[in-house]
């Protein structure tokens, strides 16, 4: 079903509220303009409800934007080189340069899905990864739901500089890399990390796997980066051109229906490693309680651990329900980071830590 025009209007200035304040000054100011205008809010409407989300209109626009670096709003765009900060101009510009082209956004909304790829997450899951490699004793075969074009399955190539406010630091993954992802960390001392993380298997699962070999595809990706925020679109770059020379294997299919015959493309005498990281949240809840049990099911044909970073108010739901000690943060946007095991059909669930929406920062418990 379509999203209505009050729930766009609703979507977009949530974003603002929750997910750009203090983090995007440029989507902020543009959310919140656009919650408020009814001709630009309805661009959101051919989107399902389930995708009409703000970070979907934000890369549409930014796509239509690509399509035309040399007007004058791609110098608000930070990732195409520009270097204007916003001010009282970028949103009578941004307003016309959607309702011209209304047509093109309409069709990207009601086609596409977000599809950030946001590398730098693989930092706040390398060391739920590490543990679950330490305990099965050997290389693991690594399955990301929700896959998009599949960088997240590298982590095992990139290194990883953790710092805490004290200044000291702890370096993971291989030292000759072309890319290193930063981490700020909180709360209690890391586990010791390794320097080499063996995977026997990449395989992603994905409603609309990202083809990096096609530039329009890797342009989508792109575009799904936040206009303000060019370190992002480099990082983005680097790891595509990192995994264009050894890619993993991508599989169209529900996350659910699809899941065991992905699975089975991990060979069965390796362990399972599945992995989803800000996924779910576009499942609607149902489809998530059956993801799980799809999960569990797995699990009892095979060594299988679940590694799992959702935002908290989708992740509390279904890995302990009735925990609300993190309700408080429902601003910060921040993800619950937790490995799940099955035993004789029971989850084994450990929470442990937290973690910023783009992989920034991670609190350990």
């Amino acid at each position: 079903m379509m999203a209505s025009l009050e729930l766009a209007r609703k979507r977009l200035r949530r974003f603002a509220e929750d997910e750009a304040a203090g983090v995007s000054p440029l989507y902020d100011l543009l959310a919140r303009k656009a919650a408020e205008d009814d001709e630009v809010a309805a661009l959101l409407t051919p989107a399902p409800d389930e995708f009409a989300m703000g970070t979907l209109f934000f890369a549409a626009a930014q796509r239509l934007v690509q399509a035309e670096p040399w007007i004058e709003l791609a110098n608000y765009y930070l990732t195409m080189g520009g270097s204007y900060g916003p001010d009282d101009r970028v949103w009578p510009l941004f307003r016309e340069f959607l309702l011209e082209r209304a047509e093109k956004m309409c069709e990207l909304v009601a086609t596409r899905t977000t599809q950030t790829n946001e590398v730098r997450r693989a930092a706040t899951l390398f060391p739920a990864v590490a543990l679950v490699a330490k305990e099965a004793r050997g290389p693991v075969g690594l399955l990301e739901v929700g896959t998009s074009g599949g960088l997240l399955l590298g982590l095992d190539r990139y290194g990883f500089r953790y710092q805490n406010g004290e200044g000291e630091q702890v370096n993971a993954g291989p030292v000759k890399t072309p890319l290193v992802l930063t981490c700020d960390v909180t709360g209690r001392p890391l586990p010791r990390l390794p320097k080499k993380l063996t995977v026997a298997a990449r395989v992603g699962l994905d409603r609309r796997p990202i083809d990096l070999g096609d530039e329009d595809e890797l342009a989508w990706l792109e575009a799904c980066v936040w206009a303000d925020q060019p370190e992002r679109s480099r990082r983005l770059r680097v790891a595509a051109e990192m995994q264009r020379k050894d890619p993993p294997t991508l599989i169209a299919g529900d996350a659910v229906d699809t899941l065991a015959e992905a699975a089975a493309r991990v060979p069965a005498d390796v362990p399972l490693v599945v992995i989803n990281s800000n996924a779910l949240v576009y499942l609607p809840e149902p489809r998530r309680q059956e993801y799980v049990a799809a999960l569990a099911a797995l699990a009892g044909s095979r060594p299988l651990w679940w590694v799992s970073q959702e935002h908290y108010l989708v992740a509390m739901t279904y890995l302990v329900p009735g925990r609300t000690e993190f309700e408080d943060s429902v601003r910060d946007v921040r993800g619950v980071l937790a490995i799940v095991r099955w035993e004789s059909g029971r989850p084994d669930v450990r929470l442990l830590g937290r973690t910023g929406a783009h992989g920034q920062t991670l609190t350990w418990f």
